[in-house]
């Protein structure tokens, strides 16, 4: 998403993604894992243990309030990657915005802040924006991860990004539903 399409606003996402099925991931709205399986390897462990860590940085002046109401929406992010929140493992959301500073000198005991004059109006750009940034940042860090051998020779594989691209362009999608366009 440009900074215009969110009110002038941007919004960026970095993942620690250690989560998901394969069976599951969904690139484009292409249902990928169901076709691509990693090679023989170790069965999967029998619980959802893994993790996933979102950080949300803005410069859009948001309170404390608004910045949690963005951190709720990286789940639909997380959804559109055909993953979830697991019960027993790290997942979390923070969020920040980088509108203030602290001025370390103050020239006063007090100080004005900008504030959102129209809230539902920058939400209706800014919450389309953390999901699409969520989804993103997942994407590219299973894109760019590579194959590891871990204790007692687990193997974890490299997704094949070429057949990924292969799968979402052959897809009977029509391609105005591979990505909806945010209004």
């Amino acid at each position: 998403m440009t900074p215009d399409d969110a009110g002038g606003y941007t919004v960026g996402t970095l993942v620690q993604s250690n989560f998901g099925r394969a069976r599951d991931l969904t690139v484009c709205g292409v249902p990928v894992g169901q076709q691509i399986r990693p090679p023989d390897a170790a069965p999967p462990p029998a619980s959802d243990g893994g993790s996933i860590m979102v950080i949300l940085a803005t410069d859009a002046p948001l309170s404390e309030r608004q910045l949690r109401r963005l951190c709720v929406r990286a789940a639909a992010g997380l959804a559109r990657t055909g993953s979830h929140y697991g019960h027993g493992s790290g997942d979390f959301v923070v969020a920040f915005s980088t509108t203030w500073r602290v001025e370390h000198d103050r020239a006063s005991l007090t100080t004005t802040q900008v504030v959102l004059a129209d809230e539902a109006q920058a939400m209706a750009w800014l919450f389309p924006a953390v999901v699409e940034s969520v989804e993103e940042a997942i994407l590219n860090s299973l894109f760019r991860a590579e194959t590891v051998v871990g204790r007692d020779g687990h193997v974890r594989y490299a997704l094949p990004v070429d057949k990924v691209a292969a799968l979402v362009r052959r897809s009977q999608l029509p391609a105005d539903r591979l990505r909806p366009k945010q209004q």
